[in-house]
C-alpha cells in the first residue's frame, strides 16, 4: 500500500516537473495570429482591442532586444540612467506603435507557409497576410529569437523584403544625427509620440 502511494506520489511530482514540450517559431507565430485575429474581430471597443494586442506583444516579443538593437553604436555612449529612461520610452513608444498599426485591420488572415532556422538562435518564419478587397496580399516574415527554446521571441519582422527593425534603426539614426549626436533628442521625439 504504501509502496503504491510511493509510486503514484513520484508519478504526479515528475508530470509538474516535466517541462512542457518547447513551441517551435511557426506554432508561435500561428498562435499569436489566431489571438490576435479574434481580438480585432471581437466587438469590443478598441480601447480594449489595444490592451489585448499590447499583451501579446509585451508576452511575445523582444521589446528590449529591439530596442537595444534600434540603438545602433549609440547604445554604447548611454548611462545607466538614460538607459534605464530609454528602455521605458522605447517600450511606450513600440507598443503604441505596434497597436496602432494592427487595430485598423478587422480580421486579418496571416497563413504559416515555412519555417526556415538560420542557426541555434534565429528561425525565420514565412507567412502571408492574405489580399482582402481594402489591402493587397503581403508577404511578411517574423525573424524568430531562439537561443531560449522554450521561450522563442519575435525580433523582427520582415515586410515585403523591408526590415521594420532596421528601419526603425536608420529612423533614430537620423534624429541623433540631426541634433548633433544628442540622445535626448531621440527621447524627446519618442515622448511627443507616445503622447500623441
Amino acid at each position: 500500500m504504501l509502496k503504491t502511494k510511493l509510486v503514484s506520489l513520484l508519478i504526479l511530482i515528475s508530470i509538474f516537473i516535466i517541462p512542457l514540450e518547447a513551441k517551435e517559431p511557426s506554432q508561435l507565430i500561428t498562435e499569436i495570429v489566431n489571438e490576435a485575429s479574434m481580438i480585432l474581430s471581437s466587438s469590443d471597443p478598441v480601447e480594449a482591442k489595444i490592451i489585448k494586442l499590447n499583451n501579446i506583444a509585451d508576452t511575445n516579443v523582444d521589446i528590449n532586444g529591439i530596442g537595444l538593437y534600434t540603438l545602433g553604436k549609440y547604445r554604447k555612449t548611454l548611462t545607466e540612467d538614460q538607459k534605464i529612461k530609454y528602455k521605458k520610452l522605447f517600450k511606450s513608444y513600440f507598443l503604441k506603435s505596434f497597436s496602432s498599426r494592427l487595430v485598423d485591420y478587422s480580421n486579418p488572415k496571416i497563413n504559416v507557409v515555412s519555417e526556415n532556422k538560420l542557426n541555434e538562435k534565429y528561425t525565420i518564419v514565412n507567412t502571408v497576410l492574405e489580399e482582402t478587397s481594402k489591402n493587397p496580399k503581403i508577404k511578411i516574415d517574423w525573424r524568430i529569437y531562439t537561443k531560449n527554446p522554450d521561450r522563442p521571441l519575435i525580433r523582427d519582422l520582415i515586410v515585403e523584403g523591408l526590415s521594420l527593425a532596421r528601419t526603425q534603426k536608420e529612423e533614430f539614426k537620423s534624429i541623433i544625427q540631426n541634433n548633433n549626436g544628442d540622445i535626448n533628442s531621440l527621447f524627446k521625439s519618442l515622448e511627443e509620440f507616445i503622447i500623441k
